[in-house]
């Protein structure tokens, strides 16, 4: 059962509000440098004493079991998936001093209030799922864990157009209720267990993203933020204000609640199709994505990576697959465009459980299974270009053994490479001959802001004037 709370109980507060700005033009990554390195740049002047005077103030606000200092605790608060990168697994980039576990709204601001007097940085934090480190406390302090914030309210029993969720709310629980409602999110991510702020915070795109863009494209239409002032409130952001305070790590803001959009359930289909090579598969997803009503995800991997994701009957050994969720009136087209491609339709299956099983298959996930197959040996890079498809020998032997996982994005073809690591000089060597054959990549080996980070930076200056929330996630000037 979801809980119900007011759509919209937080007055519109007289705080400056982050600058508008429309969502379109927000679509700018940046891909340099491709590496982070520990460094103390940007760390606040913080010591034992003030996170022990910050311990005894917690513990007023939120009683002994809100706060903790065990090493179990702080451990799993300064872990999150960079541990897929060979890069970012080697390096100390950081420890928690001190975790708390705020229960209701009203508890956030005083929280902010009372880091800020001491003087102790804020690291906030959903299940830590992300891959990049954003969640790891750079330079320790306080750990912020939002999951206890689960509260979530629809606008009547069926048919609203958006949904309210505290920050620690699973994008999982959110999507299965629209269901219930006869409603779908816009997206959910491929870690379907993501809390919602978590995913608006540090994650971009997912199921959904084919038709809707990534999660700062009007995916969020309000936001109930805490900045890191010297009084700190709850301010309410609605439409164009809201944008700014998505993508940007913690560093400008803590979400404590957003309302995100909804669209009427559609009959969906999880089709999978096995063809004898990567190639086949790979021409038949770019066709496959063309398909009306749009797929809500399609994915395609070769023989290597099939043989690594979990035991299915429809993954057949020695041949490459393609699994997409398809709007049901879509599925003739499917059958025809499969059989024009060559491909063999192995399963098709429905309902929200498939769905969901299917969302955990794509973006990040294969190169998971493929290094959990062969511990060690894996890097991968995150890249875009329809290159990918049709220059897809020249894009894998970049560096040697390389291959790609497929997915179908908004507009364009995008992937992960993966390839035997070697070196961080191995890594950086292979970016130029990937620009050169229309490659455009992100790495998943450091932990900046990466979305408009001067226009992020300009932002914190005023909402985080001490620089106190997240810090270190400033690439070098």
């Amino acid at each position: 059962m979801t809980a119900s709370v007011p759509l919209a109980s937080v007055p519109r507060s007289s705080a400056a509000a982050p600058p508008s700005r429309p969502v379109t033009e927000r679509t700018t990554m940046t891909h340099a440098p491709l590496f982070s390195d520990p460094t103390d740049d940007g760390r606040p002047p913080f010591g034992p004493d003030d996170v022990d005077a910050l311990a005894d103030d917690l513990v007023g606000l939120l009683g002994p079991r809100g706060v903790s200092g065990l090493p179990r605790a702080l451990a799993r608060a300064g872990r999150d998936g960079s541990q897929m990168s060979p890069v970012l697994s080697a390096q100390p980039i950081g420890h928690a001093d001190l975790v708390c576990f705020p229960r209701t709204l009203d508890a956030l601001p005083e929280i902010v209030r009372a880091a800020v007097q001491h003087g102790v940085p804020i690291t906030t934090r959903g299940k830590g799922t992300g891959n990049y480190g954003q969640v790891v406390p750079r330079f320790g302090g306080l750990v912020l864990d939002m999951t206890s914030l689960t509260q979530v309210g629809f606008e009547g029993d069926e048919g609203g157009d958006t949904v309210t969720a505290e920050a620690g709310a699973r994008m999982i629980t959110l999507e299965a209720a629209a269901w219930r409602r006869n409603r779908q999110l816009w997206m959910y991510p491929s870690t379907v267990q993501s809390t919602i702020g978590g995913f608006l915070a540090g994650g971009s795109a997912g199921t959904g993203t084919i038709v809707h863009g990534r999660n700062h494209m009007g995916f969020v239409t309000a936001l109930d933020v805490v900045y890191a002032t010297d009084e700190p409130e709850l301010v309410r952001l609605e439409g164009d204000a809201a944008q700014p305070l998505v993508h940007t790590y913690g560093v400008a803001g803590v979400i404590g609640r957003a309302t995100v959009r909804l669209e009427p359930l559609q009959d969906w289909r999880c089709v999978y199709v096995s063809y004898a090579t990567q190639h086949e598969a790979f021409a038949a997803l770019r066709r496959l994505a063309e398909v009306t009503p749009l797929p809500r995800l399609l994915s395609a991997d070769g023989p290597a990576i099939v043989a690594a994701l979990p035991e299915d009957p429809a993954f057949v050994a020695g041949r490459a697959n393609l699994r997409g969720i398809f709007d049901e009136a879509a599925l003739p087209q499917v059958h025809d465009l499969v059989r024009d491609t060559g491909g063999r339709i192995e399963a098709v299956r429905d309902g929200i459980d498939q769905s969901l099983k299917l969302s955990t298959l794509s973006y990040n996930h294969p190169t998971w299974w493929l290094q959990k197959a062969h511990p060690g040996v894996y890097f991968h890079l995150e890249c875009s270009g329809e290159a990918l498809v049709t220059r897809l020998d020249e894009v894998q032997a970049v560096y040697p053994g390389g291959i790609v996982h497929l997915e179908a994005g908004h507009g364009t073809m995008f992937g992960m490479l993966n390839a035997p690591f070697e070196s961080r000089e191995q890594i950086l060597a292979g970016i130029r001959p990937l620009a050169e054959l229309g490659i455009s990549v992100h790495s998943p080996h450091q932990w900046y802001v990466d979305l408009e980070p001067e226009r992020i930076r300009r932002l914190a200056q005023r909402t985080d004037p001490h620089g106190l929330l997240n810090p270190g996630r400033w690439m070098a000037a």
